[in-house]
């Protein structure tokens, strides 16, 4: 259960940088777990000259950040009135280039990237013994949650974010300029994959390909808490990281399968996901 726990905390915030660019873009970014890869190596190269956690998580997000700005101006920007297949295959490519470039500068090999010092060792939790840092890791994921909460709820930003999610047409017949808003949206989506994938990175080995997985287990998680919706992000995960947790303890091999019967049966008894809005696309 614990693994559960620390499991969907990483997969919120992977999938809470995914629903804002699907909710509020209307594009569905395949490239966003190749971007979750290339931010453990951010993370990654900064830890090794600076032998700081902290650092290597800012570093991640800023990193991912000034990319996805990079991305959004330069490509993704003209995909915006394309059709949703022409933006998968630009975003699928996207993905294949990053995750290339990464095998190219740095090998195939897995790279292990340490907990910090102040994370180290295990706790006594009574029932068992636990690593302190997966228990921080929900610590940490609930301090971005908060942040990003912040953001999204208390800010100007986060106003136009959520009002050009529900009616995009409004917001323009507003005179409010959503095509600029969408780039901040876009990098803040590509910050949280890259911070997530920092953070997951001393609990998992950081390799090229690193993203695959967690890129299908996040749109699950989109599909079962509903699109668009912060508390629907967070309930998903934290219900897709029991289920692959508690699934692979019984019979690993099943996990993935388990997840995926969990998001047919959303989708039959409520098609918008738990805390989706009906007719949101």
């Amino acid at each position: 259960m614990f693994n559960g726990l620390t499991l969907g905390a990483l997969l919120v915030i992977v999938a809470m940088g995914l629903t804002i660019i699907f909710g509020a873009l209307g594009v569905v970014n395949f490239a966003h777990g190749s971007l979750y890869g290339l931010g453990a190596y951010a993370g990654y190269v900064t830890y090794e000259y600076t032998d700081s956690f902290v650092a290597a998580m800012a570093a991640g997000a800023a990193f991912l950040l000034v990319v996805g700005i990079v991305i959004e101006r330069g490509l993704i920007r003209l995909y915006y009135q394309r059709p949703a297949e022409d933006q998968i295959l630009v975003t699928f490519g996207i993905g294949i280039v990053l995750v290339e470039g990464l095998r190219a500068i740095f090998g195939g090999l897995n790279l292990n990237m340490p907990s910090p010092s102040w994370a180290a060792g295990i706790v006594n939790l009574h029932v068992t013994l636990y690593p302190i840092y997966r228990i921080d890791v929900l610590a940490i994921v609930a301090v971005a949650l908060a942040l990003l909460y912040f953001v999204l709820y208390r800010t100007r930003l986060g106003l136009i974010v959520r009002a050009g999610i529900e009616d995009q047409l409004m917001v323009n017949i507003l005179g409010i300029n959503v095509t600029r808003t969408f780039l901040t949206v876009f990098g803040l989506g590509t910050m949280a994959a890259g911070f997530a994938g920092v953070v997951n990175a001393p609990i998992t080995t950081v390799s090229p390909d690193m993203g695959a997985d967690i890129l299908v287990q996040s749109f699950v998680v989109i599909v079962i808490g509903g699109v668009g919706s912060f508390w629907g992000a967070v309930a998903g995960g934290l219900i897709a990281g029991e289920i692959l947790a508690l699934t692979a303890m019984i019979q690993p091999a099943y996990s993935q399968v388990m997840l995926f019967a969990a998001m047919a049966l959303v989708l039959i008894l409520r098609p918008q996901g738990l805390f989706g809005a009906e007719g949101r696309q």
